[in-house]
């Protein structure tokens, strides 16, 4: 009971900051708010707009005519509550909420998948971009910081699917902020509002060159080749499908790729085509433009921040610039270099002659968002909870009052367990749960269980386990008898009957997902065409037509993970796949094929409509998918409203996962789900499961595995104290660089461990620690740190030679890490050895060997050959050192 008055009291607080006109920033709060409303609104309609047109085929005028209802732009109660809840921390940087310590609060948005928490923690982005805007320039002197640009909200996911999903729902919402913000540029500012995806090279190009390059063979071949500058398939406002050796135009002056909305004619042009825009989407998906032009919206993966110790210049995104060209961007020397920004620019095409100017420092993030916080566990809740005293570090900035502030963090999750200790070692804050529990589990107010109704069918789950029958063969025949018996129903039912039509299959590993895509393609198929008529079922398969396959797995492409989202929105037509029309499409094909020839050998008779709707949909390749194959990718971001059937194969590995993926199907209320969990006979605890099946799914929120986080472990500060504390040290210690910039490679060695800064750094750092780990926790990472300081009080003589100013991609290493005497986390100072066998001292281990042998080398590139260039490797021991390269 004390949890819900004090999430009502927190709510009492959000309603008045917007209806009592004496509260402090009363105006500025509502005006923002009626922003995040008008943002929201748009940008539901027009999410609704791409997914209709999707569906549907329509034109955009047509689709945006459906969606103008007011019914289409509404709050779910919770959304509302969450987002009342976090404005007064939002509005004030002062709150104590968001305090530099340990009392500082994380909310946790707890609530079912599918229930709507996207769009709660997406009104917040919208807000928070308005307030900043509103309330400019803060503090004064050099503490002010200018909210009129730089990054306002950082979310962070941990997968590439998750990733991908997502940034097509928020670009949407900044398309729509940009939409306002055009409409009164002296209230919202000049600066557009864009959206960045920050996940690496693996998914979207580093440098504007390889994206250059990229659409240049595109162009040459005349379509999409692994172009993966562009992560959106279709426009986020309108809907109209997006090609990127089209729409994609790069711009070598500025170093810029602009893609522009090829609806382009008439009066609803989109706002984002080239008739409209000179810019085009706000989008930005090379690592480059991101840090140049610091988007009010960074969408990354947790693996991204393990840059920072590495790119001076990532401390863009965190506010830390000091020069903007209007060409460019921000600048930073480390940038410079390649994108050959100097003080002046001449004209240059319809580039204007122009100057960079110096310019006051940028707000540091105000909101982060953590989705699935239930994935930041076990190693990798382990290692980005020691990244985040570095994160916290960059983000936090001086209130008005002289106060240290931090952002705000919001987390959500459907699936947790002991939330508040794996808060406490990820966040280093106190967590609060929103809706809070209360006394009955089946209603927390905003949220209510009912019972499965024909108007809410809900999801059922069924368990199979055939015993002394192999497992490959149970798949093939599970497979065929619900492919045939989806047909059937779809034949009978029609449209109704959509959301069986496609066959999830789950799996835990890879290997076992290949195997089944073999038997899909070969025995299933088979079984599948010829089954039909004697089981007195539909025929699903005639002819040579084979079964529709997709995956949704580590084994396709980024590129081609768009693609293979947007086919799985594609529903079966009633007119074009029941058995009885695709027999008579068939015959019809027959009958033209055999008609009589004109004198250039193409038949006479005219195929039917449906024959043409048919052919077409292929050749657009537009064909609904039969089964879709996929693996843990599977379980988090994937929103596919008319999936309704699911095998898992086996029971996976933890109940979270279980609840997540099957979660996947029947996430539309008034559409069913259908969860088949085949269980192989031969491992114990499959049988577990089944022997305990209904009992297990009926309370399998309450069987959900406690989450470990263990930052402050020896083996684990062994590894990462380098990490964060580089990090954070090369981007704070402004005054401590050269030529009136900071974090430059060639300055980072250069850092002053004892000073001021430095140590005020450290002292937090180790106040944390004593929060998440208790006396061990700061012991272990006083140790870190002092043996950081003997190893690297060498004084300050860095390497030199060409090793020492080599780039992170030709190997170089951060120079605080010794590769002689006993290794990573040898304690003690005295004498040790050099792998070459000569004794050295623990004050000469940061500098080059002298005895002429290299002390390591590695294998580089892909040939694996050595490189016979001297390297020596910097140790996490000394990472006061501060040099990143």
């Amino acid at each position: 009971m004390a949890t819900g008055r004090k999430a009502a009291e927190r709510i009492r607080e959000g309603i008045a900051l917007l209806s009592e006109r004496d509260r402090a920033g009363h105006a500025t709060a509502l005006s923002a708010f009626g922003f995040m409303n008008e943002v929201m609104a748009l940008q539901r309609r027009h999410t609704a707009v791409t997914r209709i047109r999707e569906e549907r085929g329509l034109s955009y005028e047509a689709a945006l005519a459906e969606v103008e209802a007011p019914s289409n732009a509404t709050w779910r109660p919770f959304q509302l509550a969450f987002v009342l809840l976090d404005l007064p921390a939002l509005t004030q940087p002062e709150h104590p909420e968001r305090e530099a310590s340990g009392d500082a609060v994380v909310d946790l948005l707890f609530f079912p998948t599918g229930g709507g928490k996207t769009e709660a923690y997406l009104g917040l982005t919208a807000y928070t971009f308005a307030i900043r805007r509103l309330q400019g320039l803060v503090g004064q002197g050099l503490d002010a910081r200018n909210g009129a640009d730089g990054v306002a909200v950082l979310m962070r996911y941990t997968l590439r699917l998750l990733t991908a999903q997502q940034f097509r729902r928020a670009a949407a919402l900044v398309c729509a902020a940009e939409v306002v913000r055009a409409r009164d540029e002296e209230r919202w500012g000049r600066t557009p509002f864009r959206i960045g995806l920050w996940v690496g090279g693996g998914v979207s190009p580093n440098w504007y060159d390889e994206a250059a390059t990229q659409i240049a063979d595109a162009r040459e071949a005349g379509r999409d080749q692994r172009v993966n500058v562009l992560q959106t398939l279709t426009c986020p406002w309108c809907g109209t499908t997006l090609a990127g050796h089209r729409d994609l135009v790069p711009d070598d002056t500025a170093r810029r790729v602009f893609l522009f909305c090829p609806n382009a004619e008439g009066d609803q042009a989109c706002p984002f085509s080239k008739t409209r825009s000179t810019e085009g989407l706000p989008v930005l998906t090379i690592d480059e433009e991101i840090y140049r032009y610091t988007p009010a919206l960074v969408i990354a993966t947790v693996d991204k921040l393990a840059q920072l110790p590495w790119r001076g210049f990532a401390g863009a995104l965190f506010g830390r610039v000091r020069a903007q060209c209007p060409r460019h961007g921000y600048r930073h020397a480390d940038l410079d270099a390649r994108t050959h920004c100097r003080d002046k620019h001449q004209a240059k095409g319809r580039w204007e002659a122009v100057s960079s100017r110096n310019v006051v420092r940028l707000r540091p993030p105000d909101l982060i968002i953590q989705d699935e916080l239930h994935l930041i566990s076990g190693a990798l809740g382990t290692t980005v909870g020691l990244f985040e005293p570095a994160v916290d570090e960059l983000s936090t900035g001086k209130a008005p009052g002289g106060q240290l502030v931090r952002p705000k963090i919001v987390a959500s999750t459907a699936t947790t367990k002991r939330a508040r200790e794996q808060v406490l070692g990820v966040f280093g804050r106190r967590l609060e749960i929103f809706p809070p529990p209360m006394l009955d589990v089946a209603d927390t107010y905003f949220s209510t269980q009912v019972d499965v109704t024909p108007t809410t069918p809900g999801r059922r789950y069924l368990g199979i386990c055939a015993h002394g029958v192999r497992l490959k063969s149970a798949e093939i025949r599970l497979a065929e008898i619900l492919l045939l018996a989806a047909q059937t129903l779809f034949d009978e039912h029609g449209e109704a009957a959509d959301p069986y039509m496609t066959l999830v299959g789950y799996f835990n590993a890879t290997r076992e997902l290949a195997g089944m895509r073999r038997y899909m393609d070969d025995d299933v198929t088979t079984r599948v065409r010829r089954h039909g008529r004697f089981k007195d079922l539909s025929n699903r398969l005639q002819g040579t037509r084979m079964l529709e396959i997709a995956e949704l797995t580590s084994r396709i492409s980024s590129a081609d993970m768009s693609a293979a989202l947007k086919q799985l929105e594609i529903a079966f037509d009633p007119e074009l796949d029941t058995t009885a029309r695709r027999a008579g499409i068939a015959a019809d094909i027959r009958e033209r094929k055999a008609s009589a020839k004109d004198s250039k050998g193409r038949p006479q008779r005219q195929a039917h409509e449906l024959s043409d709707r048919y052919a077409a949909r292929s050749r657009a390749g537009a064909l609904p998918v039969d089964v879709v194959l996929a693996t843990s990718m599977l379980q988090v971001g994937v929103d596919v409203s008319r999936f309704g059937l699911m095998v898992v194969t086996g029971q996976p590995k933890n109940t979270a996962e279980y609840i997540q993926a099957s979660s996947r199907v029947g996430r539309d209320a008034a559409r069913p789900g259908l969860v088949v969990t085949l269980y192989n006979w031969a491992r114990p605890r499959d049988l577990a499961h089944f022997e305990d099946f209904g009992h297990y799914h009926a309370t399998f929120y309450k069987q959900v595995e406690a989450l470990s986080v263990t930052p402050y472990t020896r083996r684990s500060l062994d590894r990462t104290t380098a990490g964060m504390l580089v990090a954070a040290v090369r981007n704070v210690a402004d005054e401590y660089s050269h030529n009136d910039e900071y974090s430059h490679n060639k300055d980072a060695a250069t850092v002053p461990l004892d000073g001021e800064v430095v140590e005020g750094v450290v002292e937090r750092m180790l106040a944390r620690a004593q929060r998440v780990g208790q006396n061990r926790g700061r012991i272990y990472l006083r140790e870190r740190l002092s043996a950081s300081s003997t190893s690297g009080s060498a004084g300050r003589a860095r390497p030199t030679g060409p090793s020492a100013t080599r780039s992170p991609s030709a190997g170089t290493r951060c120079s605080i890490r010794c590769c002689y005497g006993r290794g990573v986390g040898a304690r003690g100072t005295g004498p040790s050895r050099c792998r070459c066998g000569r004794r050295r001292t623990r004050s000469t281990c940061s500098s080059p060997p002298t005895c002429g042998r290299r002390s390591s080398t590695r294998p580089t590139g892909s040939s694996g050959r050595r490189t016979a260039r001297p390297r020596w490797r910097a140790s996490p021991t000394a990472t006061r050192s501060a040099t990143a390269r």
